[in-house]
């Protein structure tokens, strides 16, 4: 595809600098998850009508997911890289809420972290979960020039300087999400890791400890982003967030992906519904400007009303 093939000529792969070396935390303790989500997906592809009758925020001016038009993103030369500091550490909780599956942590665990680009301090990361579709087609909350990948990572951090996790959830700048497109190809190790605990939590309400993880091996080797003021994409959909979306996507196989699918988003005893298409569509950009950390190459620009599959790579 045309972009797909200029992706190729983007500039290479940008010098990580690190956050350095943290002396250990203390560990992290077990904790129930601390935000409910409270829309439940019916195996359908939400409308902005579902949401009007739920949510009166949604009439806000920055609500996500948006569809990333990289032509007429503008590259600030000024945005330092991303530094994630991320390592094994845990115990770590994994739990259906009915919307997705969550990998999360205690509110006291500081050992995951984000910093950099245009962010004031440290962010913790309190979970990460995904978003898919019950084909391969559609998934991705974010969209890039119109198009979809079949799945979508977040990693949700929130600021150091708020007093607990739902504190940050209604303060200014309080939360960075990471997002990473996911795609179908090699199976991917680090995942499988949390794939093969799925079977633990089936169905909506269920909860399993797993021991340690680290968080780095979901990440592709180059951070280049783009950027933009955004929200949460679940209900509710705070506009707290900073948004960061990975120019690079990760792989999973198609039984990886498969294994989301065989979720539910029903209780055990209740009418099986199964867990996909979890994924909130793009929303109006509004008055807002996407940032990236790399340069748009001049034939992109050139190619800005083409109409393809996303950058991948």
């Amino acid at each position: 595809m045309v972009v797909q093939a200029m992706a190729s000529r983007l500039l290479g792969m940008t010098a990580l600098r690190g956050l350095g070396p943290r002396a250990p935390g203390p560990p992290c303790r077990r904790a129930a998850p601390s935000r409910a989500c409270s829309l439940l997906c019916p195996g359908r592809i939400f409308t902005k009508e579902d949401w009007d009758t739920k949510h009166s925020t949604i009439s806000g001016r920055r609500q996500s997911p948006i569809d990333i038009q990289p032509a007429e993103g503008m590259f600030d030369s000024g945005l330092g890289p991303l530094h994630t500091h991320y390592h094994r550490s845990g115990p770590m909780l994994l739990y259906n809420n009915g919307y997705s599956f969550l990998a999360e942590y205690p509110d006291n665990c500081s050992a995951n972290v984000l910093g950099g680009g245009p962010l004031q301090g440290r962010y913790r990361l309190k979970q990460f979960h995904f978003h898919w579709g019950a084909s391969d087609e559609r998934g991705s909350e974010h969209r890039v020039n119109g198009s979809a990948f079949p799945a979508e990572l977040h990693l949700v951090h929130w600021h150091e300087s708020c007093e607990s996790f739902n504190e940050a959830l209604v303060s200014k700048k309080g939360l960075a999400v990471l997002g990473v497109f996911v795609e179908v190809g090699e199976t991917h190790a680090r995942l499988q890791e949390l794939v093969e605990a799925l079977p633990n939590i089936t169905h909506k309400g269920m909860m399993h400890e797993v021991g340690t993880f680290d968080p780095s091996g979901l990440l592709p080797p180059c951070l280049d982003f783009w950027t933009y003021p955004g929200s949460l994409t679940t209900p509710p959909p705070y506009e707290t967030v900073t948004w960061f979306i990975l120019k690079r996507s990760m792989s999973i196989s198609g039984e990886q992906l498969a294994s989301f699918r065989r979720l539910y988003v029903s209780a055990a005893g209740e009418r099986a519904v199964r867990m996909v298409d979890n994924f909130r569509m793009p929303q109006p950009i509004m008055d807002r400007s996407v940032r990236s950390s790399f340069p748009v190459p001049i034939e992109l620009q050139d190619a800005a009303t083409d109409t393809a599959a996303p950058a991948r790579g």
